[in-house]
C-alpha cells in the first residue's frame, strides 16, 4: 500500500458504555412484547431470539476491534517496531489476544443458554435464563475493561501518527536536539514544526514533502538523539533509531558548530560514530548549521582535523578511494537560508542515483542465465531410446484453414480493380495486398485523416466515387427513380423524337384538329358548354340556401296577422269577418290590488299550496309545529353533545393512539414489556 493509515480504525467504547450499546440495541432490534399465555414454543423462540442477537452483537463489536486493528506481522517492520517502542508490541497483542477470547467465550456462553432455552417449561423459566445469559456476556466485557481502555488510547494515538509510506522517497534529519532540525524541515518544506530554544521540542515524528525534479520527496524530522547505550534511551529517542534502522532514506546528519545546542563538536562526532551502523547501505550528508554564528574555519584546529577526518569536503581533489567513501559534509545557515537548497539537491541526488542502481541492478540479476522466473520456458518433447527427433509443427484444423483461404479470396476480390475500358489489367500481387484499416490508417495520418465510407465502392469509374448524389429532389425520391439500363432507354427516346422531327410530325398543319369546321360538332360542344353552365349555377345556388342562418321561432310562438288568418282560414272553407278584430285596439289591464297585511287564516293553507316548507309539512296547526319542533330540538341535543355530524354518524374516535401511548416510560412502573 503507498501509505498507512490508522484513523479508520472504529472507536474503542469502554466496558460500561459497550454494555449499554449492545443491550440498547438488542432492545430496539428485537420485539418486546410477551405474555404467559402464549404458547410455549412462541415463549421459548421469543426469549431464544433475545439471547442470539444479544450475543451477534458482541461478536461483532469485539471482531470489528479485532480485525481492523493492525497486526504486528502483517504490517512493514518500521510500523511493527514503532508500535513495539510506543506500546510495547507484547501488550499490545495480549489485549487483542484477550478482546478475542472474551469474544469466543460470549459465543459459548449464547450457545449453553440458548441449548437450556430449548427446554424451558414456562415464561417465567425463559426470561430467567435469559437474564442470566445477558449477566453473564456483560460480566466477559466487565472484565475486559483495561484492555478495552488501553486499546482506545493506543487508538488515539495511532490515528494521530503522520503518514508516512516506506518504500518513497524520503529524506532523514536526524541530530543531537536543538541542532536546527525542524527548522531545517520548515524551510525545505511548508511544515509547520514548532522551534524553541530549548532541547526536545519534538517529541515524534513529523513529516513534510517537498518538489525537486518534479518528484515528490518525503521528509522527516525525528526527535532529538543522546550518545548513550541502547538501553538507556527513552522513548522519545527510540522513535528516531526506529525510523532510520528501517526506512531506506537519505539521512542529513546536521551538527552544530557554534556548540550552542549544548554539546561540543567531539560529543557529535561521538555520536554520528555511534548511530554510523544505522547509516549502513544510505546516502549519508553531514550538515553543519549554524555558519552565520560560527562556520568551519573559525572553529579550532583539532576540531577541524576531527571533522576531515570523518568527511570528504566538496573542494577536495586528488581523493583517494577511502575518502570517497566518506560522508560528504556541506555548511548552511537557516536563519540565513544560505546553503539550503544546496543540502537538499545533494542528499535527493545521492537517493535517487542510489535507486536508479538498484532498479538496474535488480533487471540485470532477473535476466541472468541462471534465472528463469521472468523467462518464458518451452517444453520439447525428447525422443526416446532409439527414434529419430519428430517434427512436431503446429495443428490447425482443416476448418480454420478453409475460413482463412476464404477470407483472403474475398479480400484479393474487394481490392482487384474493375476493368473501365478493357485495357491493360494491374498487378495482381498489386490487387491482393493486405488493405489497411480505418485504424490502421488513423494511426498512421494523424491529424490528416479524413473519414470516407466510399472509398471501396465498386463502380465502373472511379471519379463516380466522390459524386454528390441529392436523395430528394423535387420531392421525388431519387432511388424511385432509378433504373440501371435509364441511359439506354434515354438514348432510344431520343432516338425516337429525332425520327417524328424528320418526318414533320411536329409541324402546325398536322397539328390541327380535323373536326374543328363541323357543324354538328360545334352544336355538340356548345349544348355541352351550356349543360356545365346551369349545373354550376344550381351547385351555387344550393351553396347560398345552406348558408342562410336566421333565428328559427316556434309557430307557437310568432304572431298570425289578420291578413295570414284570412287567407288560412279562407284555404280551409272557413270565411272570417277579420276587420273588426284588426282595428280594435289594446284592452286596459286591470289596477293591481294591494295584499292585505293580516291575511284570512281560514285561506292561508289554500293561498300557500304552492310553497309550504317541509318543517309544516303533515302538520294541522300551528300547537302542533310547535310540539313537533320542540321533540325534533330534544333529539338533537344528544347528537350536539357527542359532536356528531348527524343522527347517522357513528364513528368512533381514537382518542388514545396507541403508537404514542404505548412502551414503557421513565417515570412510575410501567413496564409491562
Amino acid at each position: 500500500m503507498p501509505g498507512y493509515t490508522f484513523k479508520s480504525i472504529t472507536v474503542v467504547p469502554s466496558a460500561k458504555e459497550f454494555i449499554d450499546i449492545v443491550l440498547s440495541k438488542t432492545q430496539r432490534k428485537t420485539p418486546t412484547e410477551i405474555h404467559k399465555q402464549y404458547p410455549i414454543p412462541r415463549i421459548r423462540s421469543f426469549y431464544m431470539r433475545k439471547v442470539k442477537t444479544c450475543q451477534q452483537f458482541f461478536h461483532d463489536k469485539l471482531n470489528a476491534i479485532v480485525t481492523e486493528f493492525p497486526m504486528i506481522e502483517n504490517i512493514h517492520p518500521f510500523y511493527a517496531d514503532l508500535i513495539n517502542v510506543l506500546y510495547s508490541k507484547d501488550h499490545y497483542k495480549l489485549a487483542l489476544g484477550q478482546i478475542n477470547t472474551a469474544k469466543n467465550i460470549i459465543d459459548g456462553i449464547a450457545r449453553d443458554q440458548v441449548k437450556m432455552l430449548k427446554y424451558g417449561d414456562s415464561l417465567y423459566q425463559c426470561k430467567t435464563l435469559k437474564r442470566t445469559a445477558f449477566g453473564r456476556m456483560c460480566t466477559v466485557i466487565k472484565r475486559q475493561a483495561d484492555n478495552l481502555k488501553f486499546l482506545e488510547d493506543t487508538r488515539q494515538h495511532l490515528s494521530r501518527l503522520p503518514c508516512i509510506d516506506p518504500d518513497t522517497r524520503t529524506l532523514i534529519i536526524c541530530g543531537f536536539p536543538n541542532v536546527g532540525k525542524s527548522s531545517f524541515l520548515n524551510k525545505i518544506t511548508r511544515a509547520d514544526v514548532d522551534v524553541q530554544p530549548f532541547p526536545f521540542t519534538t517529541k515524534s515524528l513529523f513529516v513534510g514533502h517537498t518538489d525537486y525534479k518534479n518528484l515528490r520527496w518525503q521528509v522527516i524530522d525525528t526527535p532529538g538523539v543522546l550518545d548513550r547505550p541502547l538501553d538507556e534511551h527513552n522513548t522519545i529517542e527510540m522513535v528516531a533509531i526506529t525510523a532510520l534502522a528501517h526506512l531506506q532514506a537519505a539521512v542529513v546528519y546536521i551538527m552544530d558548530l557554534s556548540e550552542q545546542c549544548g554539546y561540543s563538536i567531539q560529543q557529535q562526532v561521538s555520536l554520528f560514530n555511534s548511530l554510523r551502523p544505522l547509516f549502513k547501505n544510505k546516502p549519508l550528508v553531514v550538515v553543519a548549521n549554524k555558519t552565520d554564528v560560527r562556520s568551519l574555519a573559525e572553529i579550532p584546529d583539532e576540531d577541524r582535523e576531527l571533522l576531515t577526518s570523518l568527511v570528504r569536503m566538496p573542494d577536495a581533489e586528488s581523493l583517494s578511494p577511502a575518502d570517497m567513501e566518506k560522508p560528504l559534509f556541506l555548511e548552511m545557515s537557516t536563519l540565513t537560508e544560505e546553503g539550503v537548497m544546496k543540502v537538499r539537491a545533494t542528499a535527493c541526488d545521492d537517493l535517487l542515483a542510489r535507486r536508479v542502481e538498484a532498479k538496474l541492478r535488480a533487471g540485470a540479476a532477473s535476466l541472468r542465465e541462471g534465472s528463469i522466473a521472468n523467462r518464458l520456458y518451452v517444453a520439447h518433447p525428447k525422443p526416446r531410446a532409439g527414434e529419430s527427433p519428430i517434427d512436431r509443427p503446429p495443428v490447425i484444423p482443416p476448418a480454420v484453414l478453409a475460413k482463412r483461404k476464404r477470407a483472403a479470396e474475398d479480400s484479393a476480390r474487394e481490392d482487384a480493380p474493375m476493368e473501365t475500358d478493357g485495357s491493360a489489367e494491374e498487378d495482381v500481387s498489386s490487387a491482393r495486398r493486405p488493405r489497411m484499416t480505418m485504424r490502421e490508417r488513423e494511426l498512421a495520418e494523424g491529424d490528416d485523416f479524413y473519414l470516407n465510407l466510399r472509398d471501396h465502392w465498386l463502380l465502373k469509374n472511379k471519379n463516380e466515387k466522390d459524386d454528390i448524389i441529392p436523395e430528394i429532389f423535387e420531392g421525388h425520391n431519387i432511388a424511385d427513380f432509378f433504373d440501371e439500363e435509364i441511359e439506354a432507354k434515354l438514348n432510344e427516346l431520343e432516338a425516337q423524337e429525332r425520327e417524328l422531327e424528320d418526318v414533320g410530325f411536329y409541324e402546325s398543319g398536322d397539328l390541327h384538329d380535323p373536326d374543328e369546321d363541323d357543324p354538328e360538332m360545334q352544336k355538340i360542344r356548345s349544348t355541352a358548354r351550356k349543360i356545365r353552365e346551369a349545373r354550376a349555377l344550381r351547385v351555387l345556388e344550393a351553396h347560398a340556401r345552406k348558408n342562410k342562418q336566421k333565428s328559427r321561432v316556434p309557430r307557437s310562438q310568432k304572431g298570425v296577422s289578420g291578413t295570414e288568418l284570412k287567407v288560412e282560414l279562407g284555404k280551409l272553407g272557413l270565411p272570417v269577418d277579420v276587420s273588426k278584430e284588426m282595428q280594435r285596439s289594446q284592452s286596459r289591464k286591470r289596477a293591481a290590488v294591494k295584499r292585505a297585511q293580516t291575511p284570512d287564516p281560514s285561506h292561508v293553507a289554500a293561498v300557500q299550496r304552492t310553497n309550504r316548507p317541509r318543517s309544516r309539512s303533515g302538520v294541522r296547526d300551528e300547537s302542533m309545529h310547535k310540539v313537533a319542533r320542540a321533540k325534533s330540538l330534544l333529539a338533537l341535543r344528544k347528537v350536539a353533545a357527542k359532536s356528531r355530524k348527524g343522527e347517522a354518524d357513528r364513528h368512533i374516535p381514537d382518542l388514545k393512539p396507541k403508537h404514542l401511548f404505548a412502551g414503557k416510560r421513565s417515570i412510575g412502573k410501567t413496564d409491562r414489556r
